[in-house]
């Protein structure tokens, strides 16, 4: 039997898992990194961090598997977007990374919009948004100028720690799109948009596929990870891109709910013509030659992690949602919005901060979680009700990540999008999408759907009940009137922040 390794590096931790030809997940591990947050809206990590976690996680899950090396063919990588890793000529690391959810960077996404215009959306098919790595670029040309001149090329978290694992610089055409310089139709680095913020072609690396071939282990790698040098490693993609593709969404008609730090409704697209506004995402995926369009809540599972952190550190997440399903609809009359860090979809604002409305001295715990969660689904609502109100057709969705654990909140999804909802049998979410890719890169496979087939399990439905979708209706529009009426506020509420 030959395995394949998908490593998955998030925002809080990197997970790998080692799958075989089969599909089947043989063994998983993660490990954890901390977030460096200075100041209101600051968000960053040291890139090294990804990289001894990294190795210490493959090195557990080759002493757990206990299957020979010179089985495991190859790796790919699946990786938070946007986020900005600086090298110098020595390939050293400059600064910290600064990540896809910091927000400091209004001014120069100001910038950009006033410099570019409609340009813009035509060469990149996105706004200009704090999360995105263009505007973190510009902000440390203009703030740490002295940095930003030892800098010889930018890479993505994910391109980094495959960097460090292979001596070799790239990246996928699906992490790049998500960079505001990439010409994402013609796929190729925007030389109009270099030209105008005057950023030297050679900062930008060499770009390939996702299932492209880069390179083999270092064998210092090799050494400290159990790992056979020889094993084949390939770029991998955006962690939605990868999520899209461990989901099997890989043809029109069915969409992706995935519920992580941030949260995601994904849809694929082959059509590049479609004209979106910039009001959702448009990434190349990472199958190629095809794309997927893309709404962002930033706040999705971080907003119930924080809860936790905040209000019951000693209860684990199983226990924070246990009696959930106890709470009646609408969380007996209060709403929360997901804003905790800013809002992307289809609020890009950078400003706003989250809300509890409707509290008062009867409510319990158990109430609080269940608006925090339908909070989170209304958000992604947002995104959904724009993608069919531009024509594409979402009856059918898939749901992943934190929010495919509990059975209460993926019938709440069912309901509040009015969707049937899929769970999948073994959700890996983006390592599987890596896995495949992997798979995909050594031979196993003639395309991704054919690897679908055998990788990807569709264990149990839930369908929209009636009722409930009625009463979440009334209650969403009650949920979109709280941006507006608090903006305001916010706006007023920034100066006290720092």
């Amino acid at each position: 039997m030959k395995y394949v390794i998908g490593v998955d590096l998030g925002t809080s931790a990197v997970k790998v898992l080692l799958a075989n030809q089969k599909g089947e997940v043989c063994a998983e591990r993660a490990q954890d990194y901390p977030l460096i947050q200075e100041k209101s809206g600051y968000s960053e990590q040291n890139p090294e961090e990804w990289v001894v976690q990294t190795i210490l996680a493959l090195k557990e899950l080759v002493g757990t598997a206990k299957v020979n090396t010179n089985d495991i063919e190859g790796i790919s990588f699946s990786g938070q977007m946007h986020g900005l890793v600086l090298l110098d000529e020595g390939h050293q690391v400059i600064r910290n990374a600064i990540l896809w959810n910091d927000t400091r960077t209004t001014e120069q996404c100001d910038e950009i919009k006033s410099e570019l215009g409609e340009s813009l959306l035509k060469i990149t098919k996105n706004p200009a948004l704090e999360g995105f790595t263009l505007p973190k670029i510009l902000w440390v040309k203009e703030n740490e100028p002295e940095l930003y001149h030892k800098a010889s090329v930018f890479l993505l978290p994910k391109d980094y720690l495959r960097y460090r694992l292979t001596g070799q610089i790239h990246m996928d055409y699906s992490d790049a799109a998500g960079t505001l310089l990439l010409d994402v139709v013609n796929k190729e680095w925007s030389k109009e948009i270099c030209e105008l913020f005057q950023i030297d072609d050679d900062l930008c690396p060499q770009l390939v596929e996702s299932h492209a071939f880069v390179g083999n282990l270092l064998p210092e790698i090799a050494e400290q990870t159990g790992l056979n040098p020889l094993t084949k490693i390939f770029a991998g993609g955006a962690d939605n891109a990868c999520g899209a593709i461990g989901a099997g969404i890989l043809t029109s008609g069915v969409g992706l709910c995935s519920i992580g730090t941030s949260g995601v409704i994904l849809s694929y697209e082959e059509d590049h013509s479609k004209d979106f506004e910039g009001k959702v995402h448009f990434f190349n995926h990472g199958k190629q030659n095809a794309y997927y369009v893309m709404g962002v809540t930033l706040s999705a599972g971080h907003s119930l992690s924080w809860f936790k952190d905040t209000f019951a550190t000693a209860d684990s997440f199983e226990e924070i949602v246990e009696k959930v399903n106890e709470v009646p609809i609408g969380a007996k009359g209060m709403l929360f919005t997901p804003y905790l860090v800013g809002e992307r979809t289809p609020h890009a604002d950078a400003v706003i901060r989250a809300s509890f409305i409707g509290m008062d001295s009867s409510h319990e715990r158990d109430d609080f979680v269940r608006s925090v969660m339908e909070g989170i689904t209304f958000s992604l609502n947002e995104s959904l009700v724009m993608f069919r109100d531009a024509g594409i057709n979402i009856d059918q969705m898939i749901s992943i990540g934190g929010g495919a654990k509990n059975d209460t909140w993926l019938q709440m999804q069912a309901d509040i999008f009015n969707a049937e909802i899929l769970k999948l049998d073994n959700e890996q979410g983006p390592g599987m999408g890596a896995a495949m890719l992997a798979a995909l890169g050594c031979g196993w496979f003639t395309s991704l759907e054919e690897c679908s087939k055998q990788f990807i399990q569709i264990t149990k439905s839930f369908q929209p009940i009636q009722d409930h979708v009625e009463k979440y209706e009334q209650l969403y529009s009650v949920y979109k009137d709280v941006y507006l009426q608090t903006k305001g506020l916010n706006e007023k509420l920034k100066a006290f922040r720092d």
